[in-house]
């Protein structure tokens, strides 16, 4: 089960990951970060989007140098910490990001199209009791 869970997850990321490049000429890393700072309008600190993204800081900054390079993200002063900044996406950037998450959903769907509704159902049931399963023994590690 889990190498074909495992399979299926890395055969659709590459053909999402592979749509982004061709379509939007961006990355799979890029996009996740604007999807998170598109959840969050008022901005995220950078160790903020380090911890949603679960990448290290020096990823972050990285991404974030050159999406504000290309005017779809701005850093904004944090007035409790001078030391540190927030991150959000300008207008530019929000706009981008819609029509990418619009096409990224359309992949998506196609992707489990092969699928009845009541079988996604199923899925998403099942997975999502792996999942409990899995935290409730993470939560009772010693």
């Amino acid at each position: 089960m889990w190498l074909r869970l495992l399979t299926c997850t890395q055969m659709i990321e590459r053909r999402v990951r592979s749509r982004l490049r061709e379509r939007f000429a961006t990355t799979l890393p890029r996009f996740d970060l604007m999807a998170q700072l598109e959840r969050h309008p008022e901005g995220l600190k950078m160790n903020e989007l380090s911890r949603l993204l679960m990448v290290t800081g020096g990823n972050v900054t990285a991404i974030v140098d050159q999406l504000e390079k290309e005017g779809l993200v701005e850093r904004l002063d944090e007035p409790a910490d001078r030391r540190a900044f927030r991150v959000r996406l300008t207008r530019s950037g929000e706009r981008s990001f819609a029509e990418m998450a619009r096409a990224h959903e359309e992949w998506v769907v196609e992707l489990f199209g092969g699928m009845s509704r009541r079988e996604q159902d199923d899925l998403l049931r099942l997975l999502a009791k792996v999942k409990q399963h899995a935290v409730e023994k993470e939560l009772a590690k010693p």
